[in-house]
């Protein structure tokens, strides 16, 4: 008898024209990590007396589907999460295209995302997957991944595939080497480790349906935080925590190949950390930042994508 196996698994993704509904092609094979994408359904115990010790039988209650999927950093898969994160992007340029994703969006598109064990088999199609927040970390080392963070309407599981034959893309994965954080337009050294995290804050529409699943998924005020650590070398950034004024910080990789992913943040705000001596070490001094709308560029943040892919 067959068992499922991770490194058999697979996943494949489109965007929806209807929330809720898959569409019937279009579907893209995706690289990822891991996944704990999966609907479930809690039972409720009942509290009826009058029938002895022995409890009576459980009821459903409603369906809930969500869960993270992790996925590598890489010049053209991570587009498609950059579109769900911030919605269509403006387009320019006739090969290599820039594509830049600009937060704000009132709305956000819908996924329909599939991921099969082809072993058991058992494929399971997730519909209405509106992406909630992305995160990701810089490094010295290690290999670079995000994590998205996702909320669907349900589940739909069968024993062949939804999706088709998904369409291939080619991995070029950036990696921490490829990294580098600047700083009102310079680079900012003695930079340790970096986190960036992108929340849409969804709404759940939870209204009464037959089927217990949810009606959508809206995004409320949108929050972008994150921390810098860094050796402590000088007094610049906490010059501006106490002067309370923003600045730019960019997070950009590029590839030798001409790819490139960039994510500008328009208006930092540092607070005022304590700066600890906690022995012979070198000393570190960690910036659990925040991000704002900035006045003059007239949004949060700004992700560009330099790649071979003509439309996400």
């Amino acid at each position: 008898m067959a068992r499922a196996q991770g490194a058999r698994a697979q996943m494949a993704l489109a965007f929806e024209t209807v929330y809720g509904t898959p569409p019937v092609g279009g579907f893209t094979k995706m690289p990822f990590a891991s996944t704990t994408l999966g609907a479930e359904q809690p039972l409720l115990n009942s509290e009826l007396l009058g029938y002895g010790r022995d409890p009576l039988a459980p009821i459903k209650d409603a369906v809930t589907a969500d869960g993270d999927v992790v996925v590598p950093l890489d010049a053209e898969a991570f587009g498609f999460w950059l579109k769900a994160a911030f919605g269509q992007p403006l387009t320019t340029g006739t090969g290599p295209w820039t594509h830049e994703f600009q937060s704000g969006a009132w709305t956000l598109p819908s996924l329909s995302i599939e991921t099969g064990m082809p072993e058991v088999p058992r494929f399971a199609m997730y519909s209405g997957c509106v992406l909630d927040q992305i995160t990701w970390q810089m490094q010295r080392s290690g290999l670079l991944t995000a994590t998205a963070r996702l909320v669907a309407q349900g589940e739909t599981a069968g024993t062949a595939t939804s999706a088709g034959t998904p369409a291939a893309l080619e991995l070029k994965r950036f990696g921490h080497f490829n990294g580098q954080v600047t700083r009102n337009g310079s680079a900012l050294g003695n930079v340790v480790s970096a986190d960036i995290t992108y929340a849409n804050n969804l709404d759940r529409i939870e209204t009464i349906r037959s089927d217990g699943r949810i009606d959508g998924a809206d995004p409320s005020i949108a929050a972008l935080t994150g921390s810098i650590e860094v050796r402590f070398a000088d007094s610049t950034l906490v010059t501006q925590a106490i002067n309370g004024d923003p600045c730019e910080l960019e997070f950009g990789y590029n590839l030798p190949s001409g790819e490139s992913f960039t994510f500008t943040v328009h208006a930092v705000y540092l607070p005022r950390p304590r700066i600890e001596i906690s022995g012979p070490q070198g000393v570190q001094a960690t910036f659990d930042w925040q991000a704002a709308r900035d006045s003059v560029v007239g949004r949060m943040c700004t992700a560009t994508l330099i790649n071979d892919i003509e439309v996400y």
